[in-house]
């Protein structure tokens, strides 16, 4: 019994010096790495900043040291899906090593205290961590084409109205992101103007925006603002019509998955619903049937 005490309190103190030395020397690195400079960054989810420290570490210790061309592509997906001002290529492989190693050893902890520890999870659960983080990019894009779906037509009429005042579209953009909603796409005309500002045409810009998005609504949008820039035909005139379409467009969606429900629900229906009314409807039988003696 003694030597068992001993055995965990000298278990304890190890995984306390290990946790110690652990922090100390993450604190030492950090000094190593360069400071960040979030200013004109987007901010980073709640969850991220506790462990942004560290993933910046193994970004610049580690990642850094991957080829170019590797880089070059996750910094695509990034910027496909609306995260390149939030974080670079490397960061964002560091995040991925970071939840391969926090996975398996929350997996190994959780496993080993159910006593069913198998070799396999030393496998599954780093490689499960690792692509988690490109979940999490798939699910803030599909939430991100929403959003830009949802708020389109009332930032075109808010910019519409602003070019008919007078303003130029620069400034009817401005405007549209201080009155309209914020979300994705007040990030994404944010993104234009800084373009603007920082010497990118206009109409580049408004491309580039369409490139990161890929939403069929955007480049429609864009693609008629090029052309009446470039046929000299009224712009507001143009805002408007895109407007109108933009808005009969998110009625038919809304349409659309209204009629998609009743299907959608027939799944759960069957395999919740029914087999639980059948037995409500079904006990009562049974137990008549035992009680008469009939079985």
């Amino acid at each position: 019994m003694k030597s068992e005490i001993f055995f965990n309190l000298l278990l304890a103190l190890s995984v306390s010096m290990s946790l110690f030395l652990t922090f100390a020397g993450v604190l030492q690195l950090s000094k190593t790495v360069p400071e960040e400079d979030r200013e004109f960054l987007d901010p980073l989810p709640s969850f991220l900043n506790f462990i942004w420290p560290l993933v910046r570490i193994i970004a610049y210790y580690i990642c850094s040291l991957l080829p170019f061309s590797y880089l070059k592509n996750v910094e695509e997906r990034l910027r496909h899906n609306g995260l390149a001002y939030m974080m670079i290529a490397e960061e964002f492989i560091a995040l991925r090593l970071f939840s391969a190693v926090l996975v398996l050893v929350f997996g190994f902890f959780l496993v080993s205290m159910l006593g069913e520890w198998n070799p396999v999870l030393f496998l599954v659960l780093p490689v499960v961590g690792f692509f988690y983080p490109d979940i999490w990019i798939r699910d803030i894009r599909k939430k991100q084409v929403d959003e830009v779906l949802r708020s389109l037509p009332s930032y075109l009429d808010f910019i519409t109205m602003a070019v008919e005042a007078g303003l130029n579209f620069s400034g009817a953009v401005e405007q549209a992101r201080k009155k309209a909603p914020p979300g994705p796409l007040a990030i994404e005309f944010g993104i234009v103007l800084r373009d603007i500002r920082s010497g990118v045409p206009r109409m580049k810009a408004l491309q580039r925006m369409a490139a990161r998005l890929e939403i069929q609504e955007i480049s429609s949008f864009v693609n008629a603002v090029v052309q009446a820039e470039k046929m000299g035909s009224s712009l507001a005139t143009v805002l408007r019509v895109q407007a109108e379409q933009r808005r009969s467009e998110r009625f038919q969606r809304a349409e659309k998955k209204a009629m998609e429900a009743p299907v959608k629900l027939l799944g759960p229906l069957v395999i919740f619903i029914f087999p639980t009314t059948f037995i409500v409807l079904g006990f009562p039988i049974f137990i008549k049937f035992m009680q008469g003696n009939y079985f």
